[in-house]
């Protein structure tokens, strides 16, 4: 039981929180947004487990549609399904209870919180597929990544609906506008930073005929991420420019983009040291972000 049990840690990343830290940040930014300040300890407590959970769950399917792949790139060629350590079968297994328990989180918000849970397992179930087909699979992962925050937004603003009165329309009405331009703004940062992680692998995704946005932007790699960060953190400015959260908001935007800078001093040179240690710092800039957004609203 404890090797097997050291094996699922393995399997989901336990040991590499960076994962989980992507898609929380994000979430608990948009979290504080919708609710204008403080969102209450339950909501914090379902989104901070939730993200861990379905991040998890992700890890699961993704090793699994890509076991065939990972074993021809250097830094996967381990990873449990892959050497067999892991089957087919039990990590779907595993990844299941993790999505259950997660969608039993959900369930204690609203029922439109719910509903949307449903189009967020979609994406994910899509992603791992997507690098066969879509020349920037990325993108489709930064939906999925994204999806946390109109969650947050339904969470708060449909609770007063039941299962007999939902509409489609009720069921859009409780995600605004400002959340799927939020998304549109991480949709953004996404795409830098998991091309930053496809530049670390291009070598042998060229080899094996995988799909990535490192591949597809060829010598425009450096300058599109840095755009990606530019319009990921002016987007955030632009719509939160109403909100009166001062100064700490303005110094974490100051302090992101220098993040920002780094970064391209990390990836200029396309090394694969550089590229993925420029990855794996990236969610330091998604908690200065967060930072700056709570301490906005607690200070104004």
């Amino acid at each position: 039981m404890r090797e097997r049990l050291a094996l699922y840690l393995d399997l989901i990343r336990w040991n590499r929180p960076a994962g989980w830290l992507l898609l929380l940040w994000p979430s608990l930014s948009a979290l504080w947004v919708a609710a204008d300040g403080w969102p209450g300890w339950h909501l914090l407590a379902v989104f901070v487990l939730g993200t861990i959970l379905m991040r998890s769950a992700g890890c699961c399917i993704n090793d699994v549609a890509d076991r065939e792949f990972d074993r021809h790139v250097k830094r996967t060629a381990n990873r449990p399904v892959t050497r067999g350590a892991v089957s087919v079968r039990e990590a779907l297994g595993v990844g299941a209870v993790l999505a259950l328990l997660a969608f039993g989180l959900v369930l204690t918000t609203s029922v439109t919180a719910v509903l949307w849970s449903f189009a967020a397992l979609a994406v994910t179930l899509v992603y791992p597929y997507a690098k066969r087909h879509v020349s920037m699979p990325q993108a489709v992962l930064g939906v999925a990544f994204s999806f946390g925050i109109p969650m947050a937004f339904a969470a708060l603003h449909g609770p007063d609906l039941t299962w007999q009165s939902v509409t489609l329309s009720a069921l859009w009405a409780s995600v605004p506008v400002l959340a799927w331009a939020i998304l549109g703004a991480n949709l953004c940062w996404v795409l830098a930073y998991d091309t930053e992680y496809a530049m670390v692998d291009r070598d042998d995704d060229l080899r094996i005929g995988m799909k990535t946005s490192a591949i597809t932007l060829g010598r425009w790699d450096v300058l599109t991420v840095m755009s990606f960060y530019a319009v990921h953190l002016l987007a955030w400015a632009w719509l939160l420019r109403d909100r009166n959260l001062g100064w700490p908001w303005h110094a974490a935007l100051a302090l992101a983009a220098a993040q920002a800078v780094w970064h391209y001093r990390l990836i200029k040179d396309r090394t694969r040291e550089g590229c993925f240690l420029a990855f794996r710092v990236n969610h330091w800039l998604g908690a200065t972000v967060f930072v700056g957004v709570a301490a906005g609203y607690t200070l104004r």
